[in-house]
């Protein structure tokens, strides 16, 4: 996920103007969750100082401390002194459904949610027989199997035991996949249940099509100061302080947060999430991104397709590229992105200069600076300056 994870955990990424794992939270909540404890380790002080102690949604959360990043298993060990009873287990950084989730509280048994995939590059896959798990592979290249670990659990308290007997895997971490296999070897097995929905973020294009999933459910909303002559198409959300400004024209799902400053004679298009405190200037076209906050994009710019993190600042005349000239699928660091339309993943403080143009699939990492009439393409690392 880098260079986005560099100034963040991923769970803080934003999908639809809240983070992914607020996302999590809503759900967990309105199936009925009103205990959260999160493990939290790297970045954990913007965890703790967004959620606080759960107030905001009408839920209690408390939070545990992983120093080292020793797996999953690890942190499970961790919160054994806090539970007596069956409890679920949720990966802060995907995203499942109330019912999914209300479905799994329903059940008494150790059960692990699964869901089919078309690509399960990267994924725990796992293998079903009756109503069990019989196999786990664990990021193999050719599973036997689309069947994805969804990383959603419901755990009695004999999973602690399991834990308690896994060893750390060649990796130095102690693997939650190792503790589900002392579980699938006792009598009663490890059970599973198919889920309908689900979002995983395991590379930075994923946020966009989550981004978009997310925002089909919004609702119009203006909080903010609309001058004559703009144009709201669909579900448009305006947060506080916002001015859109003359000959704005929007066409939702679009979100955009706080004291932002929209137009005039910008034109924004669907699936867009937009921020607080950003500009979107004059002359400029945003299509299906997500901008983060602080940036601005203030002149005669066209940002397609694209992941853009806080404070950046685009010349005027910055374009960024999103589809290949023979419209097949765009490459990044020879992984197949499954995506026929990508433009770049930027950092956070990135500034171009005028003109600059950005090819697609490009990836950009933090602080770096790209001088007037410059054309990037590929990965560049974070710190550099490109004249």
């Amino acid at each position: 996920m880098r260079p986005l994870t560099s100034n963040r955990p991923k769970v803080m990424l934003p999908i639809a103007n809240k983070p992914i794992l607020e996302h999590l939270l809503i759900e967990a909540g309105e199936a009925g969750v009103k205990d959260f404890i999160f493990i939290v380790g790297y970045g954990d002080e913007q965890v703790r100082n967004y959620f606080g102690q759960g107030d905001r949604w009408g839920v209690k959360i408390a939070y545990s401390e992983q120093r080292k990043q020793l797996g999953t298993a690890d942190a499970i060990r961790m919160v054994a002194g806090m539970l007596d009873s069956s409890f679920l287990v949720i990966n802060g950084d995907v995203v499942v459904s109330r019912e999914d989730i209300g479905l799994l509280l329903k059940t008494e048994r150790n059960t692990m949610s699964v869901i089919e995939v078309k690509d399960p590059r990267g994924l725990g896959m796992v293998e079903l027989s009756g109503d069990k798990v019989t196999n786990i592979y664990e990021k193999t290249q050719k599973p036997p199997t689309l069947m994805a670990n969804a990383g959603l659990y419901l755990f009695t308290p004999e999973i602690f035991e399991a834990v308690s007997r896994t060893e750390k895997s060649p990796r130095g971490e102690y693997e939650i996949t190792d503790s589900l296999q002392l579980l699938m070897d006792t009598e009663e097995g490890l059970h599973y249940q198919l889920i309908k929905s689900w979002l995983d973020i395991s590379y930075p294009w994923n946020l966009l099509p989550a981004n978009e999933s997310m925002l089909k459910s919004l609702e119009a909303q203006n909080l903010g100061e609309v001058e004559d002559n703009v144009v709201l198409k669909g579900a448009v959300a305006i947060g506080k302080n916002t001015v859109i400004r003359s000959g704005a024209y929007i066409i939702g799902p679009v979100v955009i947060g706080e004291n932002c400053d929209i137009g005039p004679n910008c034109y924004i298009r669907p699936s867009t999430a937009i921020g607080d405190d950003c500009h979107i200037g004059a002359a400029v076209e945003v299509k299906n991104s997500i901008i983060m906050k602080g940036t601005k994009i203030p002149h005669h710019n066209y940002i397609g397709d694209s992941v853009i993190g806080e404070e950046c600042n685009l010349g005027a005349g910055t374009k960024i590229a999103n589809l290949r000239l023979d419209k097949k699928n765009i490459m990044v660091s020879g992984i197949d992105t499954k995506r026929r339309k990508l433009g770049a993943i930027i950092g956070d403080h990135v500034e171009t200069g005028i003109n600059a143009s950005i090819n697609v699939g490009s990836i950009i990492g933090n602080n770096t600076f790209i001088g007037p009439g410059v054309v990037v393409s590929g990965v560049i690392k974070s710190d550099s300056k490109i004249y």
